[in-house]
């Protein structure tokens, strides 16, 4: 089971000024490259969404036309906030642990995490529930930080002997857990390489159809104030694969 760190009071009270729990998904400046590895149209298309926090993708996918939405997540503070927007019969809410959730086969159109996955310990084992609950030709698009980011014992921007701002890399190969003090002490996340990371969705049979390692782009900049370190260590890890329909033999 993933550490529930989010139903800390001392680490929810501190989460939820961040501005992408404030605003919503306009406080979330990766979600525009994020969005566009989900399908175009959701029209009548059912959508999961693993670590769905506030539902602010449920409710999106709702707006774009889904027809059927479940949120899951371990955090019943997260929750309770989903729930009290104005309800939808078609958006359901599910409390779990990812780490051992079983979902349904042959179900979903669309599956989708945000910023969730790091936390897991047995990422394969979930991968392969979503590969085998989409329906064949299913999208799945996630956001984990970036491997350079929870790589480190010392998470932080340093400066160099010539006055410049780095980044310190260390420890990149040694994956596992990674104790950090991020809006508390003591969170727990869980460090994978981009290799690792791509193994598994391979493992799992998918096709692998996309990968940013997300920054502002310099023109995005200025509408993204405080992010100008991210140009030096990207933040995000953004990836989007695809279960392919299978095609008879002799076609």
């Amino acid at each position: 089971m993933a550490q529930n760190i989010y139903d800390s009071e001392e680490f929810f009270k501190e989460y939820i000024q961040l501005p992408r729990q404030v605003i919503g998904l306009d406080g979330a400046p990766e979600w525009p490259a994020l969005r566009s590895m989900l399908p175009a149209s959701l029209t009548g298309a059912k959508f999961l969404d693993l670590g769905c926090g506030f539902g602010w993708v449920c409710r999106w996918a709702r707006e774009k036309g889904a027809v059927q939405v479940r949120g899951v997540d371990l955090s019943e503070n997260m929750l309770a906030k989903a729930r009290k927007f104005p309800a939808d019969e078609s958006i359901t809410y599910l409390r779990a642990d990812l780490d051992s959730l079983e979902l349904p086969p042959n179900t979903y159109d669309v599956a989708f995490s945000s910023l969730t996955f790091h936390y897991l310990k047995d990422l394969p084992r979930l991968v392969a529930q979503v590969y085998q609950t989409l329906v064949a030709g299913g999208t799945f698009a996630f956001s984990v930080e970036h491997p350079l980011w929870t790589a480190p014992r010392n998470p932080n921007f340093i400066e160099d002997s010539e006055g410049h701002i780095v980044w310190p890399l260390d420890k990149y190969l040694d994956e596992g857990e990674r104790h950090t003090n991020w809006l508390a002490e003591g969170v727990i996340k869980q460090h994978r390489t981009l290799a690792t990371y791509i193994n598994i969705l391979i493992e799992a049979g998918f096709t692998l159809s996309a990968i940013d390692e997300w920054a502002p782009s310099e023109e995005e900049m200025p509408a993204n104030p405080g992010w100008e370190k991210s140009r030096i260590r990207p933040p995000f890890l953004l990836m989007k694969a695809s279960k392919l329909v299978q095609q008879k033999a002799g076609t």
